[in-house]
């Protein structure tokens, strides 16, 4: 199916209004820590990356902290922002002749400067003079480097470095966490690179639910999804590996890696968890459907289904500025013990099984993360931030307040994974929570996630994203109903 969406426009104005925000946040942060308003904002892009020892060069994609601040596409820049002036400037790679006979036209500075609306651009070798002749404090000119964790990964950004860097002082502490505050907050202009993101992909679940039959391989609804983002959306990255889960595949949380690789046949009876989003321009999508390969859901389907999805629906419902994403969690873990215990898999009460944390067996992972450039956007937990240690909540993204403008997934799951299922049901604080015999029923049923990507308003919350839902909505898009669906008022 064809489709409707076209690729927006791409503001250059939306990178000047990220490297107007840094400046301000930098410029209160230095008044209030008595300093002088000088120095240079200074970042270093990303380099293209060769396979292993071969001259295969794979797909270059910006460093993310570069591409909020500049947009620059092409790998090999360095970029300044003078704190005193605001001036930005691009340093460009001088590129050598014969690239223009393998590689296209070589550009010149007055094209970069147009095309990424900075104030000024040199090329890379020029920018030990460059800084120099910018500076107006006395000494060494300062260069805030970036430098700090990213509490996702566990790594740290890179500094940025060049020729001639003793020349300058640099300072190592301040540009990182000011930095991945700023892009905690979105402005109008992400959110509609965010929303567009969210539309084609949106777009292209539908897709696959409608052409899905038993009997395919896991990687052909890949195919389908990447297909149409790009076909339709110009996405030519996507924000994430494709999780193309089936079948008891779908308990294993980040299935698609390459020692599995989304390759199953999948069988009448199985159930899919498809986790896809596209990326557009540097902003991405996370989104995941779950739903029965053959298009009709079972009792038992049912049951874990529509308990996500009253967990899913209860988040969004609550959210608001000033909420805490920790009680999110729990609110969806309790929502999921509930039905499970109306579903008669677990007894007892529902207060004690919080206590002994048993929601952490079925949802191991948090509740959602902030999304923007990064699938896991910054700013998760600031420095000296506590992340919580029990089962479940220690695996939380975030343990924030809900801001206005703030852009995270809501994605409760409920899961059969052996290896936390058969502890638990050994433990002697909640072994007494299992009806053996009806978690038996499941013990090949995998799971089920629900993922949207929603925005914090000043007095709530939208969903971004625009994909069936409800088991109704879902059976008649299989069935080949128009999506949205046609409602009688």
């Amino acid at each position: 199916m064809a489709s409707s969406l076209k690729p927006p426009e791409v503001p250059m104005e939306l990178h000047a209004v990220n490297r107007e925000k840094l400046l301000n946040s930098l410029r209160q942060n230095l008044t209030e820590t008595s300093r002088p308003l000088h120095g240079f904002v200074f970042l270093q892009g990303g380099e293209e990356q060769n396979r292993y020892c071969t001259d295969h060069t794979e797909l270059f994609r910006q460093e993310s902290y570069f591409a909020y601040l500049f947009g620059v596409r092409d790998p090999g820049f360095y970029g300044a922002i003078d704190i005193a002036t605001g001036k930005s400037i691009l340093f460009a790679p001088r590129l050598p002749p014969e690239y223009a006979v393998w590689l296209g036209q070589i550009k010149p500075l007055s094209f970069i400067q147009e095309t990424y609306k900075v104030s000024m651009v040199y090329y890379t070798d020029e920018i030990v003079g460059v800084l120099h002749d910018q500076y107006k404090g006395s000494g060494k000119p300062l260069l805030f480097l970036l430098h700090g964790l990213n509490t996702d990964s566990n790594r740290f950004s890179k500094p940025a470095d060049f020729e001639g860097i003793e020349e300058f002082k640099t300072e190592l502490n301040m540009l990182h966490p000011v930095l991945s505050e700023c892009r905690v907050l979105k402005s109008d202009l992400e959110l509609a690179l965010i929303q567009f993101g969210n539309d084609i992909s949106s777009e292209a679940h539908v897709e696959v639910m409608r052409n899905i039959k038993v009997g395919m391989k896991e990687y052909q609804l890949e195919s389908m999804f990447l297909h149409h983002t790009y076909m339709y959306g110009g996405c030519r990255h996507c924000s994430y590996t494709c999780i193309c889960a089936t079948g008891e595949n779908s308990a294993v949380l980040h299935y698609g890696h390459a020692a599995a690789p989304n390759d199953r046949t999948f069988e009448d009876g199985d159930m899919a968890l498809l986790d896809m989003g596209a990326e557009y321009n540097f902003y991405g999508s996370d989104i995941t459907c779950s739903f029965p390969v053959n298009g009709k859901f079972t009792n038992d389907q049912k049951l874990i289904y529509n308990a996500v999805l009253e967990a899913h629906n209860a988040v969004i419902n609550a959210m608001k500025p000033g909420v805490s994403w920790v009680d999110m969690h729990k609110l969806a873990e309790k929502i999921i013990l509930e039905a499970l215990k109306k579903g008669s898999a677990i007894i007892g009460n529902v207060e004690d099984m919080m206590v002994e944390r048993l929601g952490a067996v079925f949802m191991p992972h948090g509740l959602g993360h902030f999304l923007g450039i990064d699938t896991h956007d910054t700013g998760g937990y600031s420095k000296g931030a506590e992340r919580p240690k029990e089962p479940g909540l220690k695996s939380l993204r975030t343990s924030r307040e809900l801001c206005e403008g703030m852009v995270i997934t809501v994605e409760p799951g409920c899961y059969f994974i052996d290896a936390l299922l058969v502890p638990a049901m050994k433990n002697a604080k909640t072994s007494k929570f299992f009806n053996r015999e009806v978690i038996g029923r499941f013990k090949d049923f995998g799971g089920v996630r629900i993922e949207s990507d929603v925005l914090v308003t000043s007095n709530g919350s939208k969903n971004m994203t625009n994909v069936p839902r409800e088991t109704g909505e879902i059976e008649a898009v299989m069935a080949g109903a128009p999506w949205p669906l046609n409602k009688k008022i």
